[in-house]
């Protein structure tokens, strides 16, 4: 047997010991310290990175969910620091819902994670404050360092004594960002200043009236101008927390 086997064989029973028998020649005393440092690295990892989420299940199941995650997905990263990223894209791909999952279990996993995202995201050495001043005159982007995000639960208030069965009224909007300090901010927002933000995502360098004449386009209900004074004080406040930027051109 080549070392690449055994090596596979090695990991295929460190994560599912259950299906895989060990390598010969090694004894079940020493597979098991391998066995319990690698799970509860794993389960380390994810427990601290979903910390509300943890209180909703018994001991008993979320060992089940971690040890799922654990056998069944192939993380992306060698990086312990994005193990909590690897579990989301678990749960929205490979994971089926088990009965007692709550239903906005994928939409908190990603509340819980997303500041953890926020606060690693990677600068654009393009990136320029923008002063208010300059808001209707320049380029607008959204900061590399900011989420704008919307949620049909209200992810904000859930704990083991507030568990949702049905979606909101109106969806859970917020933005997530870096502040100058480069301490993760929570902003609740509207369901307005997020087609602004994602208008301004998707169009990378657009201008502010080109902005104001996309959101006319989604709100017809308004008027140019109510548009536009709506859409002035949202930005001016977005520009001041360093979530719109512009970029420098050279």
């Amino acid at each position: 047997m080549s070392f690449i086997e055994i090596q596979n064989e090695f990991m295929a029973h460190i994560r599912e010991p259950k299906k895989n028998k060990k390598p010969s020649g090694i004894e079940d005393r020493r597979m098991a310290i391998y066995r319990d440092l690698f799970f509860n690295n794993i389960e380390g990892f994810v427990s601290s990175g979903f910390p509300v989420l943890k209180t909703l299940y018994t001991d008993k199941q979320w060992q089940v969910l971690v040890r799922q995650f654990f056998s069944e997905y192939d993380c992306h990263s060698p990086y312990f620091l994005d193990i909590a990223g690897e579990f989301i894209n678990y749960l929205s791909s490979d994971y089926k819902m088990k009965k007692y999952d709550p239903v906005f279990m994928l939409e908190l996993a990603h509340y819980e994670w997303i500041e953890l995202d926020v606060s690693i995201a990677h600068e654009d050495e393009q990136e320029q404050k923008l002063l208010t001043t300059a808001l209707t005159c320049s380029a607008l982007y959204l900061s590399k360092a900011a989420r704008n995000l919307s949620y049909q639960f209200p992810v904000q208030n859930i704990s083991n004594h507030f568990m949702p069965k049905e979606p909101s009224p109106q969806p859970n909007c917020f933005v997530v960002y870096r502040d100058e300090d480069d301490d993760v901010q929570f902003l609740a927002t509207n369901a307005m200043t997020a087609l602004l933000l994602s208008i301004i995502e998707a169009s990378d360098g657009a201008t502010f009236d080109e902005v104001c004449q996309q959101v006319l386009a989604h709100a017809p209900q308004f008027n140019a101008e109510q548009i536009a004074q709506g859409a002035l004080v949202t930005l001016n406040a977005m520009v001041e927390r360093g979530v719109i930027v512009t970029k420098n051109q050279d």
